[in-house]
């Protein structure tokens, strides 16, 4: 969710910008010491990337000063790990304030946080305990994707509750009614991503196996690599080979 420019007071955006500035460069470096380590990365990156300006480009209004929408992060978080996400994030939330009016500059520290650093870091966490404890892959892929956008939302109701919390029933009254609004349109658009980045992955399995394994993906996910989902390729390719002689 991105929170609209000039709308946090200048306390909590300068707040916000410190406590996001550290895991923006962190991630910085991490993109640049994986992209120097493994080429390759580049197109997944890309993907990551241009999948996280398009999902959370789509804006749907909600409460007032913010906006309601996919976040995009889950496929980023899965493939690369959190830290890339908040250098990823950042890169599309200035162009998003730049070019689309969507966020803004002087909220950027609070929506990176909420959408590059919270979403990514327990979306993660979750995609590592779901495949400990034997959940299918494409089943902890939908978790985490869910968890990524669902937590933007609750970060994003707590930052406007600190800024404008009730006068008369106080913090949580107004972070209560921030979420029962956002709920609306928030759960229904998570699970909406959810389902697209399994399918994303789907792909990616097939034609990116080598590179998903070149980035760890399949260490992470514990699974043998990428030959495994080479071999199933070549059997589907001989499967259909087979029934277009017939």
């Amino acid at each position: 969710m991105h929170i609209a420019e000039g709308f946090l007071p200048s306390v909590h955006a300068v707040a916000w910008t410190a406590v996001a500035a550290p895991f923006v460069i962190h991630g910085a470096r991490e993109v640049i010491r994986t992209v120097r380590r493994t080429p390759e990365a580049g197109v997944l990156l890309g993907v990551a990337g241009a999948f996280t300006f398009v999902m959370s480009a789509v804006k749907l209004p909600s409460v007032t000063g913010s906006s309601s929408h996919p976040t995009g992060t889950g496929l980023g978080t899965i493939i690369f790990r959190p830290p890339v996400m908040a250098f990823v994030a950042t890169v599309v939330l200035i162009f998003q304030a730049l070019l689309l009016a969507h966020g803004g500059i002087t909220t950027l520290g609070a929506n990176v946080f909420s959408m590059g650093v919270a979403g990514p870091w327990v979306a993660y966490g979750a995609f590592v305990l779901c495949r400990r404890v034997a959940v299918p892959l494409l089943g902890a892929v939908f978790v985490a994707a869910f968890l990524a956008d669902l937590v933007t939302y609750l970060v994003t109701s707590a930052q406007l509750a600190l800024a404008f919390p009730s006068a008369e029933h106080g913090l949580w009254f107004s972070m209560a009614e921030f979420l029962a609004v956002f709920a609306i349109t928030q759960i229904p658009l998570a699970v909406v991503e959810a389902l697209i980045v399994v399918v994303i992955v789907s792909v990616l399995l097939r034609i990116a196996s080598r590179e998903l394994d070149l980035v760890g993906f399949f260490r992470r996910a514990r699974l043998a690599g990428a030959g495994t989902f080479a071999h199933l390729e070549d059997r589907t390719d001989q499967v259909e080979a087979t029934e277009s002689v017939r």
